[in-house]
C-alpha cells in the first residue's frame, strides 16, 4: 500500500493517475477560488443579490446575509463586481493551484521556474478572460444569476486549463 501512494504521488504515475490528481488539486484550487470570489463579493465588491442560488442557500443555515445597503450597491455594479471578485480569487487559487501541480501532478522540467510560473499563469489568464468574459455577459445580458454564470466560467476555464498546462507548460 505504501509503494502503491508512493507511486501514486509521484511524478511517474500513470495518465490516469495523472488525471485524478489534477481533479484533486483543481477542487482544492476551485474551492480555494469559489471562496474567494464569494468573500470579496460579500465584503469587497458587492455583487450578489436576493435571489442568488449562494445567498437562498446560505442564508438558510444564517452563514450569509445580505443589508439594504449592500443590495443597492450591489445593483449598480454586480457585472462589473463580479469580474472584479473573479480576477482576486483567480490569482490567489492560481498561485495554490501551481504550487500543487508542480508538486504532484505534472512533471517540471521543460522550462525555468520563473517561465513556467509565467506561462502557467499566462494559460490561467486566457482561460479567465474568456470565462469572466462569458460570466459578465451571462449576467449582463442574460440577467443570469451571479453564482450560475460563476459555475459557467469554472467548466470553461477547467477546459482549457488542462491541456494547455500539460501539453504547453509541463513535461506532460
Amino acid at each position: 500500500m505504501k509503494d502503491f501512494f508512493y507511486k501514486f504521488l509521484s511524478h511517474d504515475a500513470s495518465p490516469l493517475a495523472q488525471f485524478i490528481k489534477y481533479a484533486i488539486v483543481g477542487g482544492i484550487a476551485t474551492l480555494v477560488h469559489i471562496s474567494t470570489f464569494f468573500l470579496c463579493g460579500r465584503y469587497l465588491f458587492p455583487c450578489l443579490s436576493e435571489d442568488d442560488i449562494a445567498v437562498r442557500t446560505l442564508g438558510k443555515f444564517k452563514l450569509l446575509s445580505l443589508t439594504d445597503d449592500y443590495l443597492v450597491r450591489a445593483k449598480a455594479s454586480r457585472a462589473r463586481n463580479a469580474a472584479l471578485c473573479n480576477i482576486i480569487a483567480f490569482c490567489t487559487s492560481n498561485i495554490i493551484c501551481y504550487a500543487l501541480n508542480r508538486l504532484f501532478v505534472f512533471t517540471p522540467g521543460r522550462h525555468s521556474i520563473l517561465m513556467e510560473f509565467f506561462l502557467f499563469f499566462c494559460v490561467s489568464a486566457i482561460s479567465m478572460v474568456l470565462g469572466t468574459a462569458t460570466q459578465t455577459a451571462l449576467i449582463a445580458w442574460c440577467r443570469m444569476q451571479t453564482t450560475l454564470a460563476f459555475g459557467a466560467n469554472l467548466i470553461f476555464s477547467l477546459a482549457i486549463n488542462f491541456v494547455a498546462r500539460k501539453f504547453f507548460v509541463f513535461n506532460g
